[in-house]
């Protein structure tokens, strides 16, 4: 026993003491859950997530220690032809005597009319913290709700940050929630089909909700060493979900298989756990190795993410190894129980002459290309997906702007016009100056100069009639000026004007000044700069997951072209997904059909994000089926027939498995926001890219074609041999028939 491999010793204890090791599971669960809670969550701040130059400018603009309290605007406007101004200014004046009165706030302003006499704003200033001010909006809407009520002939609504996140909040909120209610029924449903059988297809989504609760708790402790976004989250959810019923399908179909060759119920968990559970710890090793690389990125956003997803793939990885194995001893042959009659005898696990899995006839239908003419099914599946990957090539990097939230609410509805009648409420670029306060005046003079020259360029939008907007800190060390640009913030002529900024007026004006510092941020700053972060780091996180996974397969096959060729077919699973969003989601044939307005560019986070999370999803599949095909090796079977079982008897749990990622994901991309579409589609596409053409097309011609090469590894490598599977399984003439 001693001599057992240490997966096999877990499993054996847990299945031999049931109830200890499910009740240490769930000591384990509950302590991460309630302790994460007790100590609270740490989250980042906005110098935590500063980047690049818009990153020193908000850093700078910090270090003013400026009120920025919320403010909202009454924007009235015409329901169609030229406005009644008469009308509109005995709206605008009962909506300030009725605002002044609301609790929340602080100041309400003099009504603004439009440079064309399309509008009339009427500025509010909220009390309180500005970032809850969404949660405390709602009594000043429902003043001006009255408002409109009682001047019909006009239109009259609310517009302005706080109404703005309100709606937004919403509308996500409303999303998340079906996507949590479909997730769960549309995972079960799969685990149905796959299994045939309740209580077989209700252990993997236990096992991945207990251990994404584990992990909550647990990123909730890691957050005070690094910070945590508002997105941790979510993927911690994502990646538990997907991992935790990846993992406990590997073990239960092969518990299961073993099984029906008449073992008893302890040797079936081990030979899972020698088997299968060694898989799991690789292909979990490996997804950590991937998530490990967006600490590299040095990004606040990334490093959360990282941490909350190494976490929960750890305790999925742990619990596949040992409360798992206590549950199926525990149950016993009731892990096949209650049965759903047509899906039992469809997915039941059916064995040939010499004990080998039967698999389903399909697959060695699909596979006689791959087995019979290697070279030539290598260089045509090769060929279209290389072909998928080239538009990838054109790829844009953008934030979403404000352009590209749903426009189904009345406070985006809003905003439209509100930016349509006065344009420099619109995007902004922020100048932030930091200068020894006896420099103030020329700074301020300077500032003045820059914005008279700026809107004099058709870049830029023409500044008020009271001319610029320039915030001076108490100090007088900070100064702060706004300067509007009145085209989209992902606008080609928005970049222009950033440019134009950058590296024309900002140096003529304040070069020259002692001692000072300066920095230009706004919306289009941060996605610029976080684009080109994105290029800057993509090379290192990528050359970091390549060489440490290439490492671990080394040493878990002893094959050096069983690592290269796993680097390789990843890598042209990762391209082809990045190819199809350029496709879906640069140009707008897909809008009508995906419910979205293009962009014309790809969320500046998403490629960095997408690699690590497809190269660490892929490595479960491919580990699983390479443990297999090695089997078949290590059983004497020719390379040809070692490749045709181990993709045939992995076909039914790479297939279930991927079917339940194509499903969670897929509900992604039925949320409202563009980010979420395209992580969605671009996980969902992947993964079926990836178990289909693949591990099904591509795995099988390239091992074909190497024969015993695959197996090549350096001399120090051989003399290392693994040890031989439990139960080896005998070469089956029946499994496939190649000639």
């Amino acid at each position: 026993m001693a001599g057992r491999p240490v997966t096999v010793r877990m499993a054996r204890w847990s299945a031999e003491h049931p109830w200890r090791a499910i009740a240490l599971w769930a000591v384990f669960v509950a302590v991460c859950f309630v302790g994460g809670n007790a100590a609270g969550l740490n989250e980042a701040t906005s110098g935590d997530q500063a980047i690049g130059e818009a990153g020193r400018a908000s850093l700078i603009v910090d270090a003013g220690d400026f009120d920025d309290p919320a403010v909202e605007n009454v924007l009235i406007t015409s329901r169609g032809g030229a406005l009644d101004a008469t009308a509109a200014k005995a709206a605008a004046d009962d909506a300030a005597a009725r605002l002044r009165t609301v609790t929340g706030v602080a100041e309400v302003g003099q009504p603004v009319p439009a440079r064309d006499g399309s509008a009339l704003l009427l500025p509010i200033t909220m009390s309180g913290d500005p970032e809850t001010a969404s949660d405390r909006v709602q009594p000043l809407r429902d003043a001006t709700a009255t408002v409109q009520t009682a001047y019909p002939q006009v239109r009259v609504e609310q517009v302005g940050g706080p109404s703005i996140g309100q709606a937004l909040d919403d509308t996500l909120g409303k999303d998340f929630k079906r996507a949590e209610l479909l997730s769960l029924p549309v995972t079960l449903a799969i685990l149905i089909i796959a299994f045939g059988a309740l209580i077989a297809a209700s252990v993997p989504v236990l096992l991945a909700l207990s251990s994404v609760a584990a992990a909550m708790g647990l990123s909730t402790l890691a957050s005070h060493l690094v910070p945590a976004t508002d997105t941790t989250s979510p993927v911690i959810l994502l990646i538990g979900m997907a991992v935790g019923v990846d993992y406990s399908l590997f073990y239960i179909r092969r518990e299961r298989e073993e099984r029906a060759k008449g073992r008893s119920g302890l040797d079936a968990v081990e030979i899972a756990a020698e088997t299968s559970g060694h898989a799991v710890v690789v292909s979990g090793f490996a997804v950590i190795i991937a998530m490990a690389g967006l600490l590299l990125a040095g990004d606040v956003v990334f490093s959360s993410l990282a941490v909350g997803s190494i976490l929960v793939v750890a305790v999925a990885v742990t619990g596949s190894l040992t409360v798992l194995p206590a549950l199926l001893a525990k149950l016993g042959r009731w892990v096949d129980r209650p049965r759903v009659p047509l899906l039992w005898r469809l997915t039941a696990p059916r064995t040939g002459r010499h004990g080998t899995p039967r698999p389903p006839r399909l697959w060695p239908a699909l596979l006689r290309p791959a087995l019979r003419a290697p070279v030539v099914t290598l260089v045509i599946s090769v060929g279209l997906l290389l072909a998928l990957a080239a538009p990838a090539l054109g790829m844009k990097l953008k934030f979403p702007g404000m352009e590209d939230l749903p426009r189904t609410t009345p406070a985006m509805q809003a905003y439209d016009r509100l930016t349509a009648a006065f344009p420099s409420t619109g995007t902004n670029h922020v100048v932030a100056v930091r200068a020894p306060a006896e420099q103030a005046d020329r700074v301020r003079a300077a500032l003045t100069d820059l914005a008279t020259r700026a809107a004099g360029d058709p870049l830029f939008a023409p500044t008020e009639a009271d001319g610029p907007k320039i915030q001076v800190s108490d100090d007088r060390r900070v100064s702060v000026l706004d300067v509007a640009t009145p085209y989209a913030s992902r606008d080609d002529r928005s970049v222009r004007s950033l440019e134009t900024l950058r590296e024309d007026l900002v140096p003529a004006e304040l070069r020259g000044i002692p001692g000072i510092e300066y920095a230009v941020g706004g919306s289009v700053a941060d996605s610029e700069d976080y684009a080109q972060h994105v290029r800057d780091k993509l090379p290192l996180v990528m050359g970091f997951v390549l060489v440490l996974t290439f490492l671990v397969m080394v040493l878990t096959f002893r094959s050096v072209v069983v690592a290269a060729s796993s680097i390789l077919l990843n890598l042209l699973s990762a391209g082809a997904a990045y190819g199809l969003l350029v496709l879906v989601f640069q140009g707008d044939w897909a809008e009508g059909l995906l419910g979205f307005t293009s962009m014309g560019a790809i969320v500046s986070w998403l490629p960095l994000f997408l690699f690590v999370v497809l190269f660490g999803l892929s490595m479960d599949y491919h580990v699983f089926v390479v443990s297999r095909i090695r089997e078949g090796i290590r059983a004497g079977m020719p390379n040809r027939d070692a490749v045709s079982y181990g993709i045939t008897s992995s076909a039914g749990v790479v297939t279930s498995a991927a079917i339940v990622m194509v499903g969670v994901f897929s509900i992604f991309a039925t949320l409202s926001t563009i980010d979420m579409k395209q992580l969605g589609i671009g996980l969902a596409a992947a993964i079926l890219l990836d178990a289909t053409i693949i591990r099904g097309v591509v795995l099988p011609s390239l091992m074909t074609m190497l024969g015993d090469a695959n197996w090549w590894a350096p001399r120090f490598l051989r003399q290392r041999p693994a040890s031989a599977p439990a139960d080896p399984p005998a070469p089956a003439p029946e499994l496939v028939p190649v000639p």
